[in-house]
């Protein structure tokens, strides 16, 4: 399942129209419209506010049938570090990481 197929999951689950999630999410409607035309995946940021809408957490939003998602050690290790970071830091950490990424 794709990221623009669970949010058009959880829309649904809650007979939810964009408008609706444009107004829950603070995101315009023309915004969340442009995502599924063009196939393109929301930013973190708007992915933070369309969880917040749905009142689900990110791993929530990733854990596609209600599977739970489990972590390793050094994955929680990361999240609950990530998490001290400032929006700032947590830039420079993703950037660092698409440099090392091929």
């Amino acid at each position: 399942m794709t990221i623009l197929e669970r949010i058009l999951q959880l829309r649904e689950e809650r007979g939810w129209t964009e408008y609706r999630l444009s107004e829950e999410s603070g995101i315009s409607q023309s915004t969340i419209s442009s995502w599924f035309r063009k196939n393109v995946n929301p930013s973190k940021k708007s992915l933070e506010k369309i969880c917040a809408a749905f009142n689900v957490t990110m791993s929530q939003f990733f854990a596609f049938d209600n599977e739970p998602v489990v972590l390793t050690d050094k994955q929680r290790q990361v999240l609950e570090n990530w998490n001290k970071l400032n929006s700032k830091q947590q830039d420079i950490i993703l950037e660092l990481l698409a440099s090392m990424l091929p």
